[in-house]
């Protein structure tokens, strides 16, 4: 049998980013850049104004205060899109300034209107009744982005703030990876609609609907399928009829090694598929490779609902990243202290449904805790519809008591 890494290292082998393309800002949010972009102006590209006020050189109002108020000319009215002035601050004299509006020449800070009296007089000055510090309320040139400076890098995900950013810098188009179009499928013979009663002997069909929404949770765009009875044309007219809309394919059922196994027998017609074992539970029949003209790559998913669920997270989720550019996530695996003791085979990486819970241990700080949500069957649905993690039990762990910490990877959760 292979080992969880071998197999996961043999399926990103084969796998290419989606080529590039060019989208408009709107367009491009939710998805993730393909190229590192670089500021071509500085942000802002002009020091002005955070205020509504006044425009003032320090030296004319330095001890200002409520008692001996500085009383300067307003020589300037400077409104927020108004071009740079030209004409520097003369000794005495302030200019009334808006939000945005360009700094003038010689002004060494802005003074809040809440400051003065606002040219109540109405004799063309103004009353100051508190001194700035230097530089207050002015927004400096390129004090939070320098031209040249590499804003975003490749593989950054586009969220409002991000493409805020790009508008800023004044960017309308960049290069991203396209969203992955995935196709999922389920085989069986078994298999009705829910909605539909099953006959005697028929189950309704879960993994397709678990498999297509996790595909989404992980940024995909995804085509339910449905069910396909254990006929070999059906299946191979059902894929082929798929591959134009497809960027990867998953099938669950037909990978075991019952008499029935439609899957394989049909695969190796469309493509290049490899069966093998995974040393891991659930989840030990695994299929992948490549079919079609474009070679677009299939996963062959175990047809237990717990076992297609699991295989898609340690398998299929970490190859949506790659087709998107991504580098794989490499940080070291979060940890949690078991709240009960069980038990694990041998020679296999366990993946058990678990439930965090927060124990206080102390005023500053808690420790996470983590129970089973249900026993390790590869059919119990119930218990994985409530766990919010996996309990990951390495291949030579066959027991692990309570209070020992074990690795944990956080599921999805609303």
């Amino acid at each position: 049998m292979r080992s969880v890494e071998e197999h996961l290292s043999a399926i990103l082998s084969r796998l290419r980013p989606l080529p590039p393309f060019e989208q408009h800002l709107l367009d491009a949010h939710g998805h993730y850049l393909a190229e590192d972009v670089e500021a071509t102006r500085d942000l802002p590209a002009f020091d002005n104004s955070a205020m509504d006020g006044y425009a003032v050189r320090l030296v004319d109002v330095l001890g200002a205060d409520e008692d001996t108020p500085a009383i300067l000319a307003v020589e300037q009215e400077l409104p927020a899109g108004c071009p740079p002035s030209e004409i520097e601050l003369a000794p005495g004299t302030c200019a009334r300034i808006m939000t945005g509006a360009p700094v003038p020449p010689g002004a060494d800070a802005i003074v809040p209107v809440e400051w003065t009296d606002a040219g109540a007089t109405g004799d063309g000055s103004v009353r100051i009744n508190r001194a700035p510090s230097q530089g207050m309320h002015v927004r400096s040139k390129g004090e939070d982005v320098r031209a040249g400076e590499v804003v975003l890098t490749a593989g950054t995900h586009l969220g409002a703030r991000q493409i805020g950013l790009l508008a800023a810098i004044g960017r309308d188009l960049v290069s991203v990876r396209p969203t992955p179009r995935v196709v999922v499928i389920s085989t069986g013979a078994e298999l009705v609609e829910p909605g539909t009663e099953p006959a005697p002997g028929q189950i309704h069909d879960s993994n397709s609907f678990t498999l297509a929404t996790a595909a989404k949770e992980a940024g995909a765009e995804v085509y339910r399928v449905g069910m396909v009875p254990d006929e070999g044309k059906v299946l191979l007219d059902t894929i082929e009829d798929q591959l134009i809309r497809a960027d990867l394919v998953i099938t669950s059922g037909g990978v075991s090694m019952g008499a029935y196994e439609v899957v394989k027998e049909t695969l190796g017609r469309l493509g290049t598929v490899e069966f093998t074992k995974v040393a891991m539970q659930p989840g030990m029949p695994q299929g992948y490779g490549v079919i079609g003209p474009d070679e677009t790559p299939i996963f062959t998913l175990p047809g237990n609902p717990v076992s297609a669920f699991i295989s898609f997270e340690v398998f299929v989720k970490p190859a949506l990243r790659a087709l998107q550019g991504l580098s794989q996530l490499d940080e070291e695996p979060e940890k949690a202290l078991a709240a009960e003791a069980f038990g694990s085979p041998e020679g296999r990486r366990q993946f058990l449904r678990g439930k965090l819970v927060k124990s206080p241990e102390g005023r500053e700080n808690s420790v996470i805790r983590v129970t089973l949500a249900s026993g390790s069957g590869s059919h119990l649905m119930g218990g994985l519809a409530h766990a919010d993690c996996l309990i990951v039990v390495p291949e030579n762990v066959t027991r692990v008591e309570v209070g020992e910490p074990v690795e944990i990877l956080r599921l999805e959760t609303a």
